[in-house]
């Protein structure tokens, strides 16, 4: 990690346990060497640090392009191994590439797959953005479930609240060159709904 990362870790980590009473099942799943791409419901602004601080190491982050318009964000958030996104299109390929580029140097990233925060705390449809970089990289997937971002920092509030949140991991999915083979969109849309099954199916315990 680098020093900025790492006093973001261990402030996201702190603040986590005070204000969110956050609790973790399963981090023995986790994977933290070699590529991995960390896998999880999209609930609230909440989940991309809390993810980040379940595995041991620094990992890289997707962020609409728009986060880094100001001069102390546009400063700091790339510091925190941050990925602008074209929030427009919402399909911008350079982040895409981005997140192979990383998984093939053998680092960790942190991808929703169903695109976008949830407006009504309910799992999402899976978007085939996850499928084409599990298909480029055969990189590990480790799905994980959040459970009560939402009631803490719903779509439409401004500020987050003071709420318990779970993090459940599940057991990593690991890909084969048969699973992707031929490419294509249903190819990636069946790559991500396989992972998004994985996490539909994850339970607080």
């Amino acid at each position: 990690m680098n020093p900025y990362y790492w006093v973001g870790y261990n402030l996201t980590k702190l603040l986590a346990r005070i204000f969110f009473r956050l609790r973790v099942v399963h981090r023995d799943r986790m994977i933290n060497h070699g590529p991995v791409i960390l896998a999880a419901n999209h609930q609230s602004f909440l989940d991309p640090p809390l993810v980040g601080i379940v595995s041991n190491r620094g990992v890289y982050f997707l962020a609409r392009k728009s986060l880094l318009d100001g001069w102390f964000l546009g400063w700091v958030l790339p510091k925190l191994n941050v990925i602008p996104v074209d929030s427009e299109t919402g399909r911008d390929r350079t982040a895409l590439k981005a997140l192979i580029r990383i998984l093939r140097a053998g680092e960790a990233t942190v991808v929703f797959p169903e695109g976008q925060r949830t407006p009504d705390g309910t799992l999402q449809l899976a978007q085939p953005g996850l499928g084409l970089v599990i298909a480029k990289t055969l990189a590990p997937v480790v799905p994980m479930r959040i459970f009560g971002a939402f009631d803490a920092w719903p779509l439409h509030e401004k500020y987050p609240w003071p709420s318990r949140i779970t993090i459940v991991v599940g057991e990593p999915i690991r890909f084969t060159a048969q699973d992707v083979e031929g490419g294509g969109k249903d190819i990636y849309q069946r790559l991500s709904q396989r992972v998004m099954d994985a996490i539909a199916a994850l339970r607080p315990e």
